[in-house]
């Protein structure tokens, strides 16, 4: 396993340490990155799908509130083995707006859907996609408790949480095999949480790793995507940085940095100049 390659906590799945973020092959209404964009074709998605693939990358992160992003995913994914495929329940976009529904039966009918639409058998992560209040959705308890039966029905291979608090985070990684969360430049709270992932042997997904594009614009660091990557990737527990973009030289240079880091955190774990 080289070390672009990280065991995903205790699930048995090992990721890629940059993930696909594919909100942008299905939505762009209200969305928070810093300029507006249009989806791109099938052809261009297909070429982005292979390129990442070629580059390494075996981790996709899509969700039913991304638009159209997991119907594409489906009709445009090849070799359906090679990847490792994250999806969400709980958020729903419609209108261009968002609603929530974290009922035990819209759970399973999410992802009955989500599997339609990604046409598997299985989705490999499944994670609740928090409205914020993440201390409510797991104290009603049937949320995770709808995806633990799915995943001991096969349905699914590993659940967890992308929560919005430091409080929820740590919730989720009592309750569940993972939690993403939000860590960057600028936001920084939530390292508890992938402290106490790294004492527990639970995964960390990180989201919002260059602030949804903020973290590009001018000032602060010299190259603000390369200090991300560095710090975060050098952040034991961190399995994976999950970065969405439609750009394929943007995609190669992400991979290049990705690698830059790694070798940096390689280095300073090791004390080898």
């Amino acid at each position: 396993m080289t070390e672009f390659m990280r065991e995903l906590g205790s699930t048995g799945l090992t990721v890629s340490a940059l993930g696909l973020g594919t909100v942008k092959i299905g939505r762009n209404q209200g969305v928070k990155y810093p300029s507006g964009f249009s989806l791109p074709d099938d052809q261009a998605v297909t070429h982005l799908l292979a390129t990442a693939r070629d580059l390494g990358i075996n981790l996709i992160d899509t969700a039913p509130a991304y638009g159209i992003s997991e119907q594409r995913l489906g009709e445009l994914l090849t070799d359906r083995n090679d990847w490792v495929i994250c999806s969400k329940v709980g958020e729903e976009f419609d209108k261009g707006e968002s609603h929530f529904d974290f009922s035990a039966g819209h759970v399973r009918r999410s992802v009955e859907r989500s599997l339609k639409r990604l046409r598997t058998d299985f989705i490999d992560l499944v994670l609740v996609h928090s409205d914020g209040n993440d201390m409510d959705i797991l104290s009603n308890g049937e949320t995770l408790d709808a995806l633990a039966t799915l995943k001991q029905q096969g349905l699914i291979r590993a659940f967890g949480m992308s929560t919005k608090t430091v409080a929820g985070g740590l919730a989720a990684l009592e309750a569940s095999d993972l939690a993403m969360v939000t860590y960057n430049l600028n936001e920084r709270d939530e390292r508890a949480v992938i402290d106490r992932a790294a004492k527990a042997g639970k995964g960390i997904l990180v989201k919002k790793a260059f602030a949804s594009g903020h973290a590009c614009l001018p000032g602060g660091a010299t190259d603000p995507v390369q200090a991300s990557l560095d710090m975060i990737l050098g952040t034991p527990g961190v399995s994976s940085v999950i970065a969405g973009t439609i750009n394929i030289s943007h995609l190669r240079e992400n991979v290049e940095k990705t690698h830059k880091a790694l070798s940096a955190a390689h280095r300073e774990a090791t004390g080898n100049d």
